[in-house]
């Protein structure tokens, strides 16, 4: 288990793969495993991956931009509490709901809804838990485009 703090926020992650090692040196993490071949290597360098994405969190934070887009009809967006509330989506009278993952701070400034956090994984899937509540079904998509969309992640256009 590696722990980061900064400030008051502390990011933990479990890496319990067979075979790795973790030593923390001074201002290094050394990342080994038992054996070195091309899978083992993989591994290692997804571990690297997870390390930095840590540390990266901390200094910088993460951020989704998501774009409400209608079509058909006017939805609506709001928070309450953990959940994101969607009124009126495809004119359906019931409302849907998406998660939102602890530790992610949710914006709605009018079509726009701006995800961020320190935690990219919790982010990342607190966008999807989004997307996926305007999951349209037997239906052509390519004429019912409503929904809410990925636009940017962290910064980089999709």
């Amino acid at each position: 288990m590696l722990a980061c703090k900064k400030g008051g926020e502390t990011l933990t992650k479990k890496f319990d793969r067979p075979g790795i090692t973790l030593k923390v040196s001074g201002k290094t993490i050394e990342v080994n495993h038992v054996r070195a071949n091309r899978k083992d290597i993989a591994i290692i360098k997804t571990v690297a991956a997870h390390i930095r994405n840590l540390f990266r969190g901390l200094e910088t934070g993460f951020v989704y931009h998501m774009e409400i887009c209608n079509v058909h009809f006017p939805m609506t967006v709001k928070i309450e509490g953990s959940k994101l509330i969607i009124n009126n989506f495809l004119g359906e009278k019931e409302k849907r709901f998406a998660s939102i993952v602890p530790g992610v701070k949710v914006d709605v400034k009018g079509q726009q809804i701006i995800l961020s956090g320190a935690d990219v994984e919790s982010v990342g899937q607190s966008a999807a838990n989004i997307e996926k509540a305007t999951w349209v079904a037997n239906r052509d998509r390519r004429v019912f485009q409503d929904g809410i969309f990925i636009t940017s992640k962290d910064g980089e256009e999709i």
